[in-house]
């Protein structure tokens, strides 16, 4: 039998940090049956945008318990957003069809691609987090962090036709700030220089122009620190500071060998 001094001391935790862990698993459900609406041939899209509206309502609410019943973001709040988010995610998949030899068709894309899921799911979670919902959008990106390995957070500014191939243990900042046609492979941080919690107000993470190719393993760090249009940043690079546009930024291994000597 359970003690009573136990499910006191549960209960107690349960009264000082409250969690729901439906909202993690709605927002979930909320951000793949909004991706089948938009993708998926055999979604019907009628029923699917009514399951969608009371799903928004069960989260907002379970995120904000304390404005239920009340007027605050809507629905139609949501609504709004969705022909743009659509075209976004179009040119999304368009720049990887464009850029990978390896994408046979927009179909492989949307059904195949990680990077293509984790862009779509950060691009559904911006728009909570431009209502100014708490937690959702942050459960959103982080279900596409554990499909795919890629970790947008999504306060993070990212501008048209993005390109992360393969994709995995891609981080991208809070801060960080994405211009247009920019690639990025596999393994990129665009994390903050200094990590400290008086920061977080500030802007901790780099900002990529137009037309930059990031290739894998590339860290680029620092608020202050800006990629110049149509540079390239080299595998496993070091970035702490600005690169001017149109710039090659290469890592280069020194590579020492070691000779020993023969005794007769």
């Amino acid at each position: 039998m359970l003690s009573t001094q136990l499910i006191d001391a549960i209960t107690a935790q349960k009264k000082e940090v409250s969690v729901s862990m439906r909202l993690k698993s709605e927002s979930q459900r909320f951000s793949q049956l909004l991706f089948h609406v938009f993708f998926d041939s055999e979604t019907d899209t009628i029923a699917a945008l009514r399951e969608l509206e009371d799903l928004f309502l069960v989260i907002r609410n379970l995120a904000c318990p304390d404005i239920k019943g009340k007027p605050c973001k809507t629905w139609e709040d949501f609504t709004v957003a969705i022909p743009d988010l659509f075209c976004s995610l179009k040119k999304d998949a368009t720049a990887i069809y464009e850029n990978d030899p390896a994408a046979k068709s927009l179909e492989e894309i949307y059904l195949a691609y990680p990077g293509f899921f984790a862009i779509a799911i950060y691009r559904m979670a911006r728009v909570f987090y431009k209502l100014g919902l708490p937690l959702i959008p942050r459960l959103m990106t982080e279900y596409a962090h554990q499909l795919t390995g890629i970790d947008i957070h999504p306060g993070a500014t990212i501008g048209a036709s993005l390109f992360i191939d393969h994709g995995t243990g891609v981080v991208i900042g809070e801060t960080a700030e994405i211009h247009d046609h920019v690639k990025i492979y596999q393994g990129v941080t665009l994390g903050a220089l200094t990590v400290k919690k008086s920061l977080q107000d500030q802007k901790r993470h780099p900002t990529i122009q137009d037309h930059v190719t990031i290739y894998a393993n590339a860290t680029i760090l620092g608020g202050d620190t800006v990629i110049g249009a149509h540079s390239t940043i080299g595998g496993n690079a070091w970035i702490t500071s600005s690169v001017d546009k149109n710039t090659v930024a290469i890592y280069t291994a020194q590579v020492k060998t070691s000779t020993q000597k023969t005794h007769s």
